[in-house]
């Protein structure tokens, strides 16, 4: 399904606004940030919104991404990176350097660790810092999860039915990953994509990494489906890809 350029401007808007802000994302706001009318965006949300790619959760409030606009963005940042650097409200020298720092403090965290083990764990709990999300991690055959405190104190689990459905898909996951081995060096499961706990509303972000256990070790994290995903993936990537460099040395 194509968009106009406008559209998409304004669905990428949506989605990074709703993930900073989480609250719907009104017309004013996204009229000042395009330079157009308030009947304008209003008509264009209306398009989005007939499609499936946001949805209006009250009367007379702003708009939030649904899965299929958050899919439709996920799938844009990994084949076509430019159209959401061109587009984004939060591309900055500053979000740069901020993901430089991110991704030095990880790598310190694991090359500091003499085992494979400790390295892998670290990565996991540098993961959560930096992303207040559940992180996750293959050790061999059990998985090692760290920052569920952190993970239900995000606003969208103030529900506790949103909170059953997670700890559901949290007691399948390791068996689940091990026989789906999901194939891409990247895998994103959003929403209801996700074969387990479909209600939850989260998104499993997961990099397949070579290690001394095996060539299918999985690191990654679990978060609400609205979230940074381009700093998110990116953090996960590389996650991965120094996880490898590192234990193939050690």
């Amino acid at each position: 399904m194509s968009l106009t350029k406008r559209q998409e401007g304004i669905l990428f808007a949506i989605i990074e606004e709703y993930a900073e802000m989480a609250a719907p994302v009104g017309s004013v706001t996204l009229a000042k940030l395009f330079q157009v009318s308030s009947a304008t965006v209003r008509s264009e949300m209306a398009q989005l919104e007939a499609m499936g790619f946001i949805a209006q959760p009250h009367t007379s409030a702003g708009r939030v991404p649904t899965d299929a606009g958050y899919r439709y963005y996920v799938n844009t940042l990994s084949e076509h990176p430019e159209s959401i650097e061109e587009s984004s409200i939060a591309n900055s020298a500053r979000d740069q350097n901020s993901s430089e720092r991110a991704n030095r403090a990880l790598e310190v965290r694991v090359n500091s660790q003499t085992r494979a083990d400790f390295a892998i764990r670290g990565a996991v709990d540098s993961l959560v810092e930096l992303t207040g999300n559940l992180g996750i991690a293959t050790i061999g055959d059990q998985l090692y999860m760290s920052g569920i405190s952190r993970l239900f104190t995000q606003p969208e689990f103030m529900d506790s039915e949103r909170v059953r459905a997670v700890a559901k898909l949290l007691d399948n996951l390791e068996p689940w990953l091990r026989e789906a081995a999901p194939g891409q060096p990247l895998n994103i499961f959003i929403g209801q994509e996700n074969p387990i706990g479909k209600t939850s509303q989260v998104s499993l972000i997961i990099s397949r990494f070579r290690s001394p256990y095996s060539d299918k070790s999985y690191i990654g994290v679990l978060g609400p489906t609205r979230q940074n995903y381009g700093r998110v993936m990116s953090l996960v990537r590389h996650a991965g890809n120094i996880l490898e460099e590192t234990l193939a040395l050690k």
